[in-house]
């Protein structure tokens, strides 16, 4: 079975020390679900991998035991070359991610090049009660819609979302951020009219301070508008 391949060739790379610090990194998931393999390992595992014509059957074997097996499907998933076969993984695998750095590492390539059918899909995922199944539509938007794709009813879709959970609040502040940073005309009021929460806010100032494609002028500014 090629789950069980997949495992031993997971287990066969285990790096203790590692393993040590990713569970320190990673605090959403329990320090024995991880394997400790290193990510550039789990990227050409997932090239070989990937190719097989028996890839399905793990795929279809959710949810994983082990975060380097969640890590090995999302790369599996972002070197799909068929659009539609990976909007239907992405949508399989979403409810069953745990983490912020399987969400955020999965980025299909296969998006860049239908943007359209991609901003039709978005706001179900934005609309879920899922933590990462949220932060991924969020940070889908950040990804591929704050340049020539922008529109602002992305920023005011962002701004409706309602939610206490620290990986979802921590990806609108990196959304505004970004978008400061990009579109900063367009984004700039929903901090002037403190539109968002306060703590997403001073977070998202926080990050455009850091950030060296705002000029010291505009950072000056930024800096009036934190909550105090």
């Amino acid at each position: 079975m090629i789950t069980e391949e997949i495992l031993d060739t997971l287990i066969h790379l285990r790096d203790e020390k590692y393993r040590i610090i990713q569970s320190r990194l990673i605090p959403s998931v329990s320090y024995e679900h991880f394997i400790g393999v290193r990510t550039p390992e789990i990227r050409k595992l997932a090239k070989n991998f990937g190719k097989r014509e028996d890839i399905r059957v793990f795929l279809n074997e959710l949810p994983h035991a082990y975060f380097d097996e969640n890590q090995l499907h999302a790369f599996i998933i972002a070197d799909s070359s068929d659009y539609n076969e990976c909007i239907k993984d992405v949508d399989a695998f979403l409810p069953y991610i745990d983490n912020w750095a399987t969400c955020d590492q999965m980025s299909p390539k296969v998006f860049k090049k239908h943007k359209d059918e991609l901003s039709c899909t978005i706001p179900k995922w934005i609309g879920s009660n899922k933590t990462y199944t949220v932060r991924f539509g969020v940070k889908m938007l950040m990804e591929h819609f704050l340049n020539e794709e922008f529109d602002s009813a992305y920023p005011e879709m962002i701004a409706r979302i309602r939610s206490e959970e620290y990986y979802v609040k921590m990806m609108i502040a990196w959304y505004f951020a970004t978008a400061l940073a990009k579109q900063y005309e367009a984004v700039l009021p929903y901090l002037e009219e403190h539109r968002l929460d306060t703590w997403i806010q001073n977070k998202a100032i926080q990050k455009a301070l850091e950030s060296y494609r705002i000029s010291p002028e505009k950072k000056e500014y930024l800096r009036r508008m934190k909550v105090r």
